[in-house]
């Protein structure tokens, strides 16, 4: 796949985000006049619960969804304050939850927690009808047999997405805990999609993923309902690809 195609592509199948702590309205306002380019418009855009409203008004009649972050960056497992901020993520009308595992209780294989994570994430998938992608913190996790537990259990439960990573630790999304994931999917549950996040600037970051899911799950498969990549900066140089043709 030449690099303009492969842009054209990735534009549809980007969560444009935005999660900073000093984000404001008018850096939502102009992430989501950004979300509209020539070349079509991105899957979601990505924010923090507050500006889900503002972020809906602006894209209303616009195919692209409003996504938030739940449970947000810790992977805490306050429960009490998960099932919170998940009624109001839904209360300002987010379309999809990005909800981070309780990432350190599976490593401390503190079965208790994970499971109870997963009967609030069941029970609100069954009653709110968003998608729901399930962030594992793959770069945390680290080691194998931690990052395919995590899938299995995703792929155990209602979940929609497994998605590598916050952005917000010193390893985010890797090719390599990319593969392991989409084989697990490959070999568990062809229905549960995939999304890459974290550290993902520029068209060739970007590529390496859209290639590995095509060849691991097949082309076809690569649609914005099982396939997503998150960023923030990589819409411009996607779009400075196709503009300069190369």
């Amino acid at each position: 796949m030449d690099n303009s195609s492969a842009a054209k592509k990735l534009i549809k199948l980007l969560d444009l985000t935005s999660l900073n702590d000093d984000d404001n309205s008018g850096r939502i306002e102009k992430l989501c006049t950004t979300a509209r380019t020539p070349y079509g418009n991105v899957a979601a855009v990505c924010v923090y619960s507050r500006f889900v409203p503002l972020a809906k008004k602006l894209l209303e009649g616009d195919s692209i969804k409003v996504a938030t972050v739940v449970n947000f960056p810790a992977g805490g497992t306050d429960f009490k304050e998960l099932i919170k901020e998940i009624e109001i993520a839904v209360n300002n009308g987010a379309d999809e939850l990005d909800i981070v595992l309780p990432y350190q209780a599976l490593i401390a294989q503190d079965k208790n927690s994970c499971l109870k994570f997963f009967e609030i994430i069941n029970k609100a998938n069954k009653t709110i009808g968003k998608t729901i992608k399930i962030i594992i913190e793959s770069g945390i996790l680290a080691k194998p047999s931690l990052i395919t537990q995590a899938c299995q259990l995703c792929m155990e439960n209602e979940v929609n997405f497994i998605k590598t990573s916050t952005g917000k630790t010193p390893v985010s999304a890797t090719p390599e805990a990319a593969n392991l994931i989409l084989e697990n999917i490959s070999s568990g549950r062809r229905n549960i999609g995939f999304k890459a996040s974290g550290g993902i600037k520029t068209l060739e970051d970007a590529k390496k993923y859209l290639i590995l899911a095509e060849s691991i799950m097949g082309e076809k498969w690569v649609t914005p309902q099982t396939f997503r990549i998150g960023a923030s900066s990589l819409l411009n140089d996607l779009i400075t690809t196709i503009e300069r043709g190369y």
